[in-house]
């Protein structure tokens, strides 16, 4: 009966939401009803992307994870841009940043060392991933300083914006060609070999595609490679119609609750869009596959940073409003300071349930900062 459960809330949250929508019921009704179908929804999207990774191979099928997992906040960026609340884009952005450094990673290593005392995994993996948190810092923080200390015209403000973005989209590309490609064996996982293997553990190929297909224990894929194509489009096609959903209650929403756009932004919106991640990466720690876990989290945030940001600074050209790539000192402060503790932490290649209690208790206070703004 369990399997039935949740294709059924999906269907019955996904009409729920757009009956709310095109009947016009009360914002706030719509909202929460259309956040609910945001979450199944995606947990849909993130089961098709799985599925069809089985299929494409460990090394592509880690792409698509990474790139469908982040479907719904580039939709949700998207529809914000278009209708030109970028302080919200930018506050989404940062909100799905920090979530996936703090709050995502966060529960994974507690739930995953709960369980398992000291969880290892690839320390070159850790540092590279460090290196280009911080190399998205920079990108950020640079710009930030240099139009808010120095009077540009906006010609020029454009011009920054598109060079800075064109820039992390060239640097990600070339991250996909060397973690999938030319160094893909130096950046594999690592997993426990067992208790009579030299240093307990060994090296194998892997991707977030352990997910489901992991090994031999795990069990093959619910639907064949057709059909989950089939839903893999279907899924996306429906995170796009509730994440519009979504963005059309959220001025309603936040003038209802005075929340500040910020709030709403980088902890309501990045919340809802990231749920599926959330419950992924939890339960692949659970199941002592730290380094798909860690993947998940950190891999997310670099795509964020790296493609997702960028890319709306290039659609909001197409859309003839242009948004630039200066975030406000809030943000970049909270961005820094989850980059600086993730890194602090994972940099070891070991991980254990209080290092992961440390990241939530950052996350609650930048939670709360960001609810008194």
């Amino acid at each position: 009966m369990r399997k039935y459960v949740s294709p059924s809330l999906l269907i019955i949250f996904f009409i729920l939401s757009a009956a709310g929508h095109y009947a016009h019921w009360p914002a706030t009704l719509q909202f929460i009803i259309s956040a609910v179908a945001v979450i199944f929804v995606a947990g849909f999207l993130g089961k098709a992307t799985e599925s069809v990774a089985h299929y494409a191979g460990q090394r592509l099928g880690g792409f698509l994870n990474a790139t469908f997992g982040n479907a719904a906040e580039l939709i949700i960026g998207i529809l914000l841009v278009r209708e030109g609340l970028f302080d919200m884009v930018k506050a989404s952005i940062t909100g799905s940043i920090i979530g996936n450094l703090l709050l995502v990673l966060g529960l994974s290593l507690f739930a995953g060392g709960l369980k398992h005392k000291i969880q290892r995994y690839n320390v070159s993996l850790a540092g590279m991933n460090g290196s280009l948190m911080i190399v998205a810092i920079i990108a950020l923080f640079v710009p930030a300083i240099f139009l808010q200390t120095h009077v540009l015209h906006e010609e020029d403000r454009t011009a920054l914006s598109l060079v800075v973005a064109g820039i992390l989209i060239a640097s990600y590309l070339l991250w996909l060609v060397f973690s999938m490609i030319t160094h893909k064996d130096y950046l594999a996982d690592v997993t426990e070999a067992g208790k009579g293997a030299d240093n307990g553990a060994a090296a194998e190929t892997d991707s977030i595609a352990l997910a489901t297909a992991g090994g031999s224990h795990e069990l093959p894929p619910a639907w064949s490679k057709g059909k989950s194509i089939t839903y893999l489009v279907l899924a996306t096609i429906m995170v796009a119609f509730v994440s519009e959903w979504l963005v059309g209650t959220l001025d309603t929403f936040t003038e209802r609750f005075g929340l500040s756009e910020i709030f709403v932004g980088a902890f309501v919106v990045a919340i809802v869009g990231n749920a599926a991640e959330h419950s992924a990466a939890i339960l692949l720690a659970m199941k002592n596959k730290i380094g798909a876990s860690v993947e998940i989290a950190v891999g997310s945030s670099l795509q964020i940073a790296l493609f997702v940001a960028p890319v709306l600074i290039f659609v909001s050209h197409l859309f003839g409003r242009p948004m630039d790539i200066v975030f406000t000192v809030i943000e970049l402060a909270a961005i820094g300071v989850s980059v600086f503790i993730a890194k602090s932490i994972t940099q070891d290649g070991q991980t254990n349930w209080y290092e992961g209690l440390l990241l939530i208790a950052v996350y609650a206070i930048l939670g709360v900062s960001f609810y008194l703004v």
